[in-house]
């Protein structure tokens, strides 16, 4: 356990009063440090209750287009030689109250903290499926969870042949219930509602089952009232942790600018960072390794004057996708998408060095009040 010193760095978990069972915890990422987050303290999302499964009664049952219609125990999967990946997951809904009119008060990871990094070790489910003879015709594979809000959600076959893993460890310890013991699937780079927990059945289809979670939820309404279906990558994103909303800076002098960035697309490129709302920017130092669709901690030295100064980090990942202003992201997608909100963030730093959230940094900084914690919305 941690020191009792370090009470304070817990997640925080909210409850959705009009349905019980169903709550979410987010990362404290402003007070932690490096790329892999404990597992006491990676975000969760559970629909309906965290449910307590027996390993030595669960089994993994994989039907459909397939040849050979097959169930796997906990056990026998144990036997199975294992890879470990090391790899982000995040949530859709991730920092959507950043479409709201008014910039959240929370700290920073009380707002973006439905995302945490893990080593995640176990059987990569190419190997799974191959043993269970797919057939040609097959395009999709229909992932149910045991809890009791049964979730089920669509993949495509080939994320499963490129990446997919089916998981029992996370940093090193087995699986914890909140994410998915004693199984659950790990889709590196995609949004969390298709990293499965719980995972008790996978069906191999020729079509998506078109389940709540892909069609009313986890969808993005466009301003031509369409809307996306199937937005599977999380897009590259940043995020200044320190300093960050709710600090207070002591006084002027130099001080480093850290924080986290990271991109569903493969490896970040480059994390710019500036003091100045925009206006010119300064490119940032990036912790090794650089790894693909992982954490990436970047750092850079600021000299604070003492006057008013907004701070942002914008992500640049492999690909050459830039991540967006936020005022570039609402004139694309208006302000009813709710999920795969990835614009910059900006920081305000008032004369007294105050931080506080502001908007695409053309708000004046005010002086300091006490943080207050909202709901974020998600789902």
């Amino acid at each position: 356990m941690p020191s009792g010193h370090e009470s304070g760095v817990v997640r925080w978990a909210s409850a959705n009063r009009a349905l019980s069972g169903n709550g979410a915890s987010w990362t404290p990422l402003h007070l932690l440090e490096g790329t892999i987050t404990p597992n006491g303290l990676h975000y969760e999302r559970h629909h309906n209750g965290v449910p307590q499964i027996d390993p030595d009664r669960h089994q993994l049952l994989i039907h459909g287009l397939v040849n050979n219609p097959s169930f796997f125990t906990v056990e026998n999967l144990l036997r199975y030689p294992m890879v470990s990946r090391i790899c982000f997951l995040e949530c859709g809904g991730n920092s959507n109250a950043g479409w709201n009119i008014q910039p959240s008060r929370a700290a920073a990871g009380f707002f973006h903290g439905l995302v945490s990094c893990s080593e995640w070790t176990g059987i990569p489910l190419a190997t799974i499926l191959d043993e269970t003879g797919i057939d040609k015709r097959a395009k999709w594979l229909i992932a149910e969870g045991a809890d009791a809000f049964a979730m089920n959600i669509s993949i495509p076959v080939e994320k499963a042949y490129e990446d997919a893993m089916l998981a029992l460890y996370q940093n090193g310890e087995r699986l914890r219930p909140e994410n998915g013991y004693p199984m659950r699937l790990i889709l590196p780079g995609w949004e969390g509602v298709l990293n499965v927990k719980w995972l008790r059945r996978i069906q191999v289809t020729d079509q998506p089952v078109m389940a709540r979670n892909e069609t009313s939820k986890y969808t993005e309404l466009q301003p031509s009232g369409k809307a996306l279906m199937f937005t599977f990558e999380m897009e590259a994103k940043s995020l200044i942790t320190s300093p960050s909303a709710g600090n207070l800076i002591p006084g002027p002098g130099l001080y480093q600018i850290k924080g986290l960035a990271w991109s569903g697309r493969g490896r970040i490129r480059k994390v710019d960072v500036s003091a100045d709302g925009g206006r010119t920017w300064a490119e940032a130092h990036l912790d090794e390794p650089v790894l693909a669709r992982s954490f990436t901690r970047f750092r850079l030295a600021w000299q604070w004057d003492g006057g008013s100064a907004v701070l942002k980090s914008r992500a640049i990942d492999e690909t050459g996708y830039i991540q967006p202003e936020r005022s570039e992201l609402v004139a694309r997608r208006g302000r009813h998408g709710y999920f795969h909100y990835n614009a910059i963030v900006s920081w305000a730093i008032a004369g007294d060095g105050y931080v506080s959230h502001v908007y695409d940094g053309n708000e004046t900084p005010s002086a300091g009040t006490d943080p207050v914690r909202i709901d974020t919305g998600w789902d």
